[in-house]
């Protein structure tokens, strides 16, 4: 008879790493959003929010260049320069984008429901608290100022900036482990509000949480959301649910406030020997 054997984690989570907007702040995801709308529309491209929105979660730069290669927009592109847009051009959108996020950040920098009392809930639980994001340094320098007067200070963070590539490959949470201190990958858990937040955690080895309501995939503040037509506010949940399961997220949850259980059944599955 012949075995192999396997070495299985079977101790408790230690690291939450959490995204930013949509996730524990900027209900909606709405700051993005509307800078990226006008950095085309200053190219005599109109866009739509929905274009805006595909590729979230990626750098903003990154997002500029996914934008410009979506074919609807591909074609006005043409169609009003008379050539494919450019590296060149994503480069001066990128330019143009950065000091107009950076002056109206801090409006859509409120919290969103139930993050002071959730991260209050993992640190009880002796959990460290980490995050990834596609803005830039400089942004979060900003986001993270505004974020400790409203009482949510995360113990790291990383911008895509300062890895080898963004979502959704791993490199900002493997950089958050390596900062925190913890391995292996499966103590930790990602929560996010984007496809490719998502996939980052899972790329990294990590549990993932997909957050449908509070972010880019309804991209509506809470009001809004109330506003809908009960029929129309279950297709968007509905919508958004779908997606984030079809990206491998393990849970999908509505939004931060519903975080702990999940918490406490994923040390329920380490502990019996299962992993991400």
């Amino acid at each position: 008879m012949s075995f192999r054997y396997q070495r299985t984690y079977t101790g408790p989570l230690q690291a939450v790493l959490l995204d930013w907007a949509g996730t524990t702040m900027d209900y909606g995801c709405y700051a993005p959003a509307v800078v990226f709308i006008e950095v085309y529309k200053r190219q005599g491209v109109e866009i739509t929010v929905e274009q805006a929105r595909e590729p979230m979660g990626a750098h903003k730069k990154v997002h500029i260049r996914q934008i410009s290669r979506i074919p609807a927009v591909a074609k006005r592109w043409q169609e009003v320069h008379g050539r494919p847009c450019e590296e060149a051009d994503v480069e001066k959108m990128f330019q143009e984008f950065v000091p107009l996020q950076l002056d109206c950040l801090a409006d859509y920098a409120d919290l969103i429901p139930g993050t002071l009392e959730t991260c209050a809930e993992i640190r009880k639980r002796g959990l460290k608290i980490g995050s990834t994001t596609g803005y830039t340094t400089e942004m979060m320098d900003l986001l993270r100022k505004e974020a400790a007067q409203r009482g949510y200070e995360p113990d790291s963070t990383v911008c895509a900036s300062e890895v080898p590539a963004g979502r959704p490959e791993p490199w900002m949470c493997l950089e958050n482990a390596r900062r925190l201190g913890i391995y292996p990958m499966a103590a930790l858990v990602k929560v996010d509000d984007t496809l490719p937040g998502v996939e980052e955690g899972l790329n990294a080895g990590m549990w993932g949480v997909g957050l449908a309501k509070t972010g880019n995939e309804v991209g509506l503040t809470a009001q809004e959301i109330d506003a809908l037509a009960p029929e129309e506010r279950e297709r968007r949940l509905t919508r958004a649910r779908t997606r984030m399961r079809q990206t491998g997220a393990h849970y999908v949850i509505d939004g931060i406030w519903d975080l702990v259980p999940v918490l406490d059944d994923i040390n329920r599955r380490l502990a019996a020997g299962e992993r991400p």
